[in-house]
């Protein structure tokens, strides 16, 4: 027989609508020929709540309070591309060749001195940079994650962790944030009880400072509480850290890590404070983690860019990246003060955290509503936002939403909560006459709703 486009040789196709190639109902033609060769860790995989928006969101009709895409409109271009021009003139060679798999020296020794703003004291050899801080948390996961064994998160938790840990196994287990972050008390009842049913529980994941999605900031209180209680089970912390220096008032709050450089693996990055085109994160962990985090990083992508590396050490170097972050420091607050003042205007049934620092707050809808089932409805009325269900690993959060100030202008957030204001307001209308349960229905049949998917 011979094969069709896609199918190995020597093999016979299996017919249409049996196990390995499913059909799609109706057309009786192949879905995905390959399904069943796929390992065992894809079937956990599945599209972004966010990812999936963004093509929608993106519109410039559409007033999108969903994506978490810095603003770079304050950042020096002329400068910027000035300094690509020479850096490319001058050590084009070296940037557009391989480099080390732990990163530029160079870099790494700055690095240092932005995280001592943090109070963290450590070694050029303790620095990993990465393409991103998720891949950072992707090899973090990698080396520790078998299948099955458990990761605490906070409720609600970055979405981004969230798959990485889906992708490979980890069962997710939550644990409540309130206004000062993570609860101790329920931290150290849940390791107890997982630890008494014979779960392995391998790492504890934080968002500590202005947190994705709730916008609250763990306190100085709370941290060496939280780090205890890790310590004390044998449970790894791993601290993701990328809005540290973006607070509103005040000086940057020491890192956990500050505190421990044996039980926390830090993980920073460069896309929040600077650009995210780059792709240039870093981790911070102990020695011997470190060792394996070059391996497992060189084994995935042989090294990082070293234009982007050297692009950013050039920054780092030449440019008053200290005023620039003060800068996006004071562009963010006043954008935050607009969502906020917006919502008491507009959505005052609801109920919302006022974050100190970051790109998000975190908002209660009225009693009733689903924020995912409202979603379309408010598609159609021009204006975007994230499900709190994106932000769970067991299916909660649809009494919330999280909205993002960083991108839009001050003026653009007041008219995107107006035009949300309108879609609570006819959805409130709905859960009172149809009732709750009703009302997902009618929203799930919706005609007049796009597709999303």
């Amino acid at each position: 027989m011979t094969p069709t486009h896609g199918e190995p040789m020597g093999q016979v196709t299996p017919a249409p609508g049996s196990a390995a190639h499913p059909v799609r109902p109706g057309t009786g033609t192949r879905l995905d020929p390959w399904i069943g060769a796929y390992a065992d860790r894809t079937h956990g995989m599945r599209a972004s709540e966010i990812r999936a928006l963004f093509a929608v969101a993106n519109r410039p009709e559409v007033v999108s309070l969903a994506g978490g895409m810095p603003n770079l409109a304050g950042l020096p271009m002329q400068a910027l591309a000035e300094s690509a021009h020479e850096l490319i003139l001058s050590r084009g060679t070296t940037a557009l060749q391989y480099g080390s798999g732990q990163g530029d020296e160079r870099l790494r020794e700055q690095i240092l001195e932005v995280m001592r703003l943090e109070g963290i004291d450590a070694h050029p050899d303790d620095v990993v940079v990465t393409t991103g801080s998720q891949q950072a948390l992707d090899l973090v996961t990698r080396l520790f994650i078998n299948p099955g064994d458990v990761v605490v998160a906070e409720a609600p938790s970055y979405v981004g962790a969230l798959g990485v840990f889906r992708a490979y196994q980890a069962d997710v287990v939550h644990v409540p944030l309130d206004e000062h972050g993570l609860v101790p008390e329920a931290l150290e009842e849940t390791l107890q009880a997982l630890q008494s049913e014979g779960r392995t529980v391998k790492l504890l994941y934080t968002v500590p400072n202005f947190h994705n999605p709730a916008g609250v900031t763990m306190t100085l209180e709370r941290r060496p509480r939280i780090l205890e209680i890790a310590r004390r089970h044998g449970v790894l912390l791993v601290e993701d850290n990328p809005y540290g220096l973006l607070g509103f008032s005040g000086d940057p709050l020491p890192a956990i890590r500050s505190l421990d450089d044996e039980g926390v693996i830090y993980l920073g990055s460069f896309s929040k404070t600077f650009a995210p085109g780059y792709r240039v994160g870093w981790a911070v962990a102990p020695h011997a983690v470190r060792e394996k985090l070059v391996l497992a990083s060189e084994s995935a992508i042989l090294c990082p860019s070293n234009a982007s590396q050297l692009a950013i050490s050039t920054y780092l170097a030449n440019h008053d990246w200290r005023g620039q972050i003060k800068a996006f420091r004071e562009m963010y607050r006043e954008r935050r003060d607009a969502m906020i003042g917006a919502l008491g205007e507009h959505i005052p049934e609801a109920t919302w955290t006022v974050p100190e620092g970051g790109f998000y707050t975190w908002v209660r809808l009225p009693a009733g509503l689903d924020a995912q089932a409202m979603l379309p409805r408010a598609i159609t009325a021009r204006v975007a936002y994230v499900s709190g269900t994106a932000f769970y690993a067991d299916g909660q959060g649809a009494d919330h939403m999280r909205l993002s100030f960083c991108y839009p202008t001050p003026d653009r957030i007041r008219e995107g909560v107006r035009r949300l204001a309108s879609v609570v307001a006819s959805e409130s209308e709905l859960v009172e006459i149809f009732g709750t349960a009703a009302h997902r229905e009618l929203r799930i049949v919706d005609p007049t709703a796009p597709d999303l998917a």
